[in-house]
């Protein structure tokens, strides 16, 4: 599996959002593979680097590319367990002078600045966490011109340890539709759901449907 930083779909049970990852990212030397995650590389590959904010970090994998490729980024989660992995990879690859690193949770404290990208991967959590709204305030960060992407599964991955056969996921649109953001000032760039090969957990190989948002600050 690709790294896919904040998969949504485990049973642990937590007392607060903190707790949670700290547990999750506690668990194992490393959780994810280190590559940054498909739709990212696509995507950024064709805009011109600048300043990037990238939200639900986890272990570093899209901020590293993003650095190596000649962004400056400032790289955020919740958990200092997964921070530190991040300035591992980052110090190894030669590009930690390129990112900055905050704890926060994003509920409580969103990182001040105007970013050209603002990357929200598989932003979503098993503990109570106001998504649209910060989602939202991901939006307000853009400088203008700057673009929003969030990627979202758009279908249960076969490996997943959900404890429901069936989960309802929204699509693209209704997305974008949640975020209820002023079209004289944002618009939505790409509402696309798009299917990627990927490995699982236990070297299991499957096609999951991804739904891809991007919005754009009008300059």
């Amino acid at each position: 599996m690709t790294n896919t930083k904040h998969d949504h779909h485990h049973e642990r049970p937590a007392t607060s959002a903190r707790e949670f990852w700290d547990g999750l990212y506690g668990e194992r030397e490393r959780i994810w593979s280190g590559n940054p995650n498909a739709w990212l590389v696509a995507i950024a590959g064709e805009l011109t680097p600048g300043a990037a904010l990238d939200l639900g970090c986890g272990e570093g994998g899209d901020a590293v590319w993003l650095a190596e490729h000649g962004w400056t980024v400032t790289a955020v989660d919740i958990t200092e367990i997964a921070l530190d992995r991040l300035r591992a990879l980052a110090a190894e690859r030669g590009v930690g002078e390129r990112i900055r690193t905050e704890r926060r949770d994003l509920v409580a404290e969103f990182p001040t600045g105007a970013f050209d990208l603002v990357s929200a991967q598989f932003l979503q959590s098993p503990v109570e966490f106001p998504r649209a709204r910060v989602l939202r305030r991901a939006a307000e960060a853009l400088a203008p011109g700057g673009l929003l992407l969030i990627v979202d599964h758009g279908a249960m991955p076969p490996w997943s340890r959900h404890p429901e056969n069936h989960v309802d996921f929204p699509s693209p649109r209704e997305v974008y539709e949640e975020l209820t953001l002023d079209e004289t000032v944002w618009g939505a760039e790409l509402l696309e759901q798009r299917e990627r090969s990927a490995t699982g957990p236990d070297g299991e190989s499957a096609v999951l449907i991804d739904n891809i948002i991007a919005i754009r600050r009008h300059g």
